[in-house]
């Protein structure tokens, strides 16, 4: 008997154990299940589905494994190319990168209804076909009618459905509701938008496309198997679908291109991150996108307002063919403890990765991205010579051409930082020697002052001193605008670059007072490397103390 009850403690435990590593069962909000998707509860019964989405490097600041080039050079005129640094909100306990989390599907009715209630979809909706049909089902036709992207709502209700799904989630007399969420630290995340860069890095199939070196291509499978990926003009007709129907993408996430398009966090701006912000950004494509224009990098203005000619009014507005899909985030500072590690971390992380990152350069110098750009397209060419043997003799050609241009475009960075550094320098030893002038003025004003009880002339000798001390400091506010421009420009140029500059500037033949300066310089052009930002009081302080006694 014993024996027989071993065996079946051992079939239980096999039978566990291979439950364990199926992945869920099929349900309406789940409709295509697989392992490592990541379960949240809703209302009624309903659940919301999420992938994780890794990221590589370690460190929270930075880390050189996370710059990736985003955009299309062939694109529209508002997906122009990128290099960006994508992170995560949440660390990997094993010690393998950071990560987030993004939704499976795209957000459905049927999800809304469940946190918002059906009579809410009805007042929100601007589909009158869902007006007109919807409250005549019930049972199973109502499921499959609410199984499609929740579309033709206006932007305040899919913020508000949002807001109340996290409360539900947060509600203190249901812990258990937070049991899947992924936690940052003691914290457990919440549910938001993602951001441009989480969706694109995500939609061109993230660390494993990466690794595959598909990152870069603009479309995140073969251009002829479209249709068996998206929902786009030619096979689905301006009509959104019902989620879970095509291929998902290397993540598992269905629907990244076609279908709904969907909306991002934070306002469209022509080129991301600057440039005018409009109304909403959204991502992806739709059911009204030719297949041909179908990219990851595809980006949409989509208005929240809605001027209308015809009836001479603003109003809020709806699109049949935009939705959303949510993330899963987490604050960045959750305590006081928290945010001085972050602190420690940070100076490290300045002297070192942060200035070969985007953050620590500028796109104002054109001579710089340019140089960017052909190393990638130097690096592009390599990829691409590996995968067509045949294509080696005139891509060596032109890898040619562009050792050339890159040749000339750092002949002309090293000029252009010797230009800079030269004006800089002027600068500087012309502020010097005003710093001088307006301590001598000083002190003669103080000696004139003495004598002015005795003698009305020098009454007026004082007013006149006053009168040139003041035009004195306005010329040499300008002069120091002048300087803080100059810094900043000269700061944007490569390190060896502007060192080489500064270098030729030491070797030169100087004044005493211009040697100071270019003292002054070395050390405020390494605090604005550091800070990416200019301390004008104290470093209008330090040329006082360089120079208030420095005579020619």
């Amino acid at each position: 008997m014993s024996d027989l009850r071993k065996t079946l403690t051992l079939l239980l435990l096999f039978w566990g154990a291979a439950a364990a590593a199926m992945p869920p069962a099929a349900t309406p909000n789940n409709p295509k299940p697989a392992e490592g998707d990541l379960v949240l509860p809703m209302p009624n019964g309903a659940e919301m589905v999420f992938r994780m989405v890794q990221v590589p490097g370690e460190n929270f600041w930075g880390d050189s494994e996370r710059l990736i080039q985003v955009g299309d050079g062939e694109g529209g005129i508002f997906e122009g190319l990128q290099r960006l640094q994508v992170s995560g909100s949440f660390p990997q306990r094993s010690g393998n990168g950071r990560a987030y989390y993004l939704g499976k599907y795209e957000v459905t009715k049927s999800q809304f209804v469940a946190v918002m209630g059906l009579e809410r979809l009805l007042e929100a909706t601007g589909d009158s076909n869902d007006k007109r049909r919807l409250p005549t089902l019930s049972g199973k036709k109502l499921q499959q009618a609410l199984g499609y992207p929740l579309v033709f709502v206006p932007w305040r209700e899919m913020r508000e459905f949002f807001h109340r799904y996290n409360l539900w989630l947060f509600d203190p007399s249901h812990p258990e509701r937070l049991d899947n969420l992924p936690r940052a630290g003691d914290s457990p995340g919440f549910l938001r938008l993602p951001t441009e860069l989480e969706w694109e890095y995500a939609a061109r199939g993230g660390l494993s496309a990466l690794n595959d070196e598909s990152f870069t291509q603009s479309q995140p499978f073969p251009a002829n198997k479209i249709t068996g990926y998206a929902w786009h003009l030619e096979n689905a007709k301006h009509k959104v679908r019902p989620i879970g129907l095509r291929n998902p993408n290397q993540l598992g996430l269905y629907d990244m291109l076609g279908n709904a398009q969907e909306i991002c966090e934070g306002p469209f701006r022509p080129e991301w991150w600057q440039g005018q912000p409009g109304g909403l950004v959204a991502r992806g494509g739709s059911v009204g996108t030719p297949a041909r224009e179908l990219r990851s990098s595809r980006r949409e203005e989509v208005e929240i307002y809605r001027w209308v000619a015809d009836d001479n009014r603003m109003q809020e507005w709806r699109s049949y063919n935009t939705g959303m899909r949510l993330a899963i985030g987490a604050n960045v500072v959750r305590s006081t403890e928290n945010r001085q590690r972050l602190e420690q971390e940070y100076q490290g992380y300045r002297q070192s990765v942060r200035a070969t990152m985007p953050v620590g350069r500028t796109l104002d110098n054109q001579v710089a991205q340019a140089s960017d750009q052909l190393t990638t397209a130097h690096a592009r060419i390599d990829q691409i010579v590996g995968q067509n043997v045949h294509l080696k003799s005139e891509l060596s050609r032109i890898q040619q051409d562009i050792d050339k241009a890159q040749e000339r475009l750092d002949h002309a960075m090293r000029e252009s930082a010797r230009s800079t550094a030269r004006d800089l320098l002027r600068q500087a030893t012309s502020l010097g020697r005003d710093v001088f002038k307006l301590e001598s003025f000083q002190q003669r004003l103080a000696d004139v002052e003495k004598l002015s009880s005795l003698s009305t002339r020098y009454q007026d000798l004082a007013a006149k001193i006053k009168s040139e001390m003041e035009k004195r400091r306005e010329y040499m506010n300008e002069i120091f605008t002048r300087y803080l421009q100059e810094l900043q420009k000269l700061g944007e140029f490569s390190t060896g670059h502007a060192e080489q500059a500064l270098k030729s500037l030491a070797e030169s033949r100087l004044t005493r007072r211009s040697e100071k300066a270019l003292e002054v310089i070395r050390r405020q052009l390494q605090a604005y490397r550091e800070l990416r930002r200019s301390d004008a009081d104290v470093w209008r302080e330090e040329f006082h103390q360089t120079f208030r006694n420095l005579a020619d």
